[in-house]
């Protein structure tokens, strides 16, 4: 099993779950996308503990920082 995906874009996954942090590399994206940790942050603030019945007691921040 593989943790790379895509063609034109090619998203590979690095981490663990309970680690320092988990992420991805993107290869394909043009240089000077206008892309902030901000429009990233709005999809994982939807997973964050508590906001429903389904959500996860886990006590980790999810923070989006663009290396």
């Amino acid at each position: 099993m593989t943790n790379s995906i895509g063609k034109t874009f090619c998203i590979t996954s690095f981490g663990e779950s309970h680690g320092e942090c988990v992420g991805i590399v993107i290869d394909g994206c043009p240089a000077g996308l206008p892309l902030t940790e901000a429009d990233l942050q709005t999809d994982l603030d939807r997973r964050k503990p508590g906001t429903s019945d389904i959500s996860s007691a886990r006590p980790e921040e999810d923070k989006a920082v663009i290396v």
